[in-house]
């Protein structure tokens, strides 16, 4: 799992920088990029399975979708200070606009920063 993560992080940083965005919108998008792509290796997909990770980034925004094999939707855990995981849509719901949709092979996490 942490190599598709850091994979996908190191992709959206080295993307957005060139675009000469400001520091804090990269950032944000990174760890939203980093939480939606550790769900869907987590909870969507098996060993062996691919995921798809496209960004999409103009003046006013920058758009993420992850694609993965499962059908089930992501539901945001309710808060525990016991638990050690079960944060990441929460996270994701404070950085940015986010919603799911299907595909014929599963489904897609999608998620928008505005930038600053």
């Amino acid at each position: 799992m942490a190599p598709s993560a850091r994979l996908a992080r190191e992709f959206v940083r080295e993307i957005l920088t060139e675009g000469h965005n400001p520091v804090e919108h990269v950032e944000d998008f990174v760890l939203v990029v980093s939480e939606l792509v550790t769900n869907a290796v987590r909870y969507g997909t098996e060993p062996g399975d691919s995921l798809l990770v496209v960004l999409d980034t103009d003046d006013d925004r920058t758009r993420v979708e992850v694609h993965d094999t499962a059908r089930r939707l992501p539901q945001p855990k309710p808060h525990s200070d016991e638990r050690g995981r079960g944060r990441g849509l929460h996270i994701v719901d404070a950085l940015a606009n986010w919603g799911t949709g299907t595909r014929p092979l599963g489904k897609y996490v999608w998620a928008e920063v505005e930038k600053l």
